[in-house]
């Protein structure tokens, strides 16, 4: 099998053709042969920026709610139809166009879960802090920060669809039935889509950490105190540009994020330990685990808390 493979590899990159050398016109070096050297094109560019309103919600597409008990804790999660939206069926994500947040991951339930047995705990309290859920998708941690006393909770997400399609309609719905609904409550809710290295121009509440003074000594008002975030580590190229995001927009020096995530994400290369040694490396914040899931019917998942040193 190797001498066959060996073969096959000798004869995709030969420098002339197979042809007759007599024959001018299939002389020719194979590497320059434009069929041979043409690239895939390049990724379509990120969708803008943009702030969508709480009252942006698509009226067109199909929005189903259902329960999800948590440990005896139940919040409500949307359902709608990826195809209706981006006429793609079966995707988790195409890469530039759809990243995966119609989906409900598991780590957004095991996020909502360690966060609940922090605060039972004492180890965390939302009152009156300004918390970022960075590719919110359902939404549901950051709904758990609402109904914890939040004062400010925004939503990210890469596609505004998503946040017009099923994060602010969970928000509603999960609000619909409580005692005041989401108007009266005294969280500020904004959503925002876009991608991770231009998103941070927009975030109200974000602190360039790196060229801002004040941030820096931590005398600023800038940042968010708890910066959320679950399933958003699985591809390795993007890993610098979401710790770059985090320290754009956490505050100083008490901020803290909790990650959800699986260890490997097998066939991507991501996954938490990929993120913990991006961390690692930059040197200024550490690492603990909060939880772990292993439960024999999936790859483990894992949910980690970073502050600064």
């Amino acid at each position: 099998m190797a001498e066959k493979s060996e073969k096959a590899d000798f004869e995709t990159f030969q420098l002339f053709s197979s042809s007759s050398s007599d024959d001018n016109s299939q002389f020719r070096f194979g590497f320059l042969d434009s069929s041979e050297t043409s690239l895939p094109p390049p990724p379509p560019p990120p969708p803008p920026c943009v702030e969508v309103p709480l009252t942006e919600v698509s009226s067109s597409v199909r929005y189903t709610v259902e329960p999800v008990n948590l440990n005896g804790f139940t919040l409500l999660k949307g359902r709608v139809n990826t195809q209706e939206i981006f006429a793609l069926s079966n995707s988790d994500l195409v890469p530039g166009k759809y990243e995966g947040g119609l989906k409900l991951w598991e780590g957004s339930l095991d996020l909502v879960k360690a966060l609940r047995s922090e605060v039972q705990n004492g180890l965390l309290s939302f009152l009156g802090k300004r918390v970022l859920e960075i590719g919110c998708g359902h939404g549901l941690p950051g709904i758990l920060a609402c109904l914890e006393g939040a004062a400010v909770v925004h939503f990210q997400d890469f596609n505004a669809e998503v946040l017009q399609c099923l994060t602010i309609p969970n928000v509603n719905a999960n609000f619909s039935d409580k005692s005041s609904d989401l108007a009266a409550n005294a969280t500020e809710v904004r959503f925002f889509a876009g991608d991770w290295s231009e998103i941070h121009q927009l975030l109200p509440h974000a602190c360039d950490n790196e060229k801002d003074e004040a941030c820096m000594t931590g005398q600023s008002t800038a940042g968010y105190d708890i910066i959320l975030m679950a399933e958003t580590v699985y591809s390795i190229s993007s890993l610098p540009t979401l710790y770059e995001l985090i320290k754009k927009t956490i505050g100083r020096p008490h901020g803290v994020v909790y990650m959800a995530a699986k260890k490997y994400y097998f066939g991507v290369g991501g996954g938490s330990r990929r993120f913990l040694s991006v961390v690692a490396k930059d040197g200024i914040m550490v690492a603990s685990l909060v939880a772990e899931v292993t439960d024999g019917s999936s790859n483990v998942r894992e949910v980690w808390k970073f502050s600064f040193k």
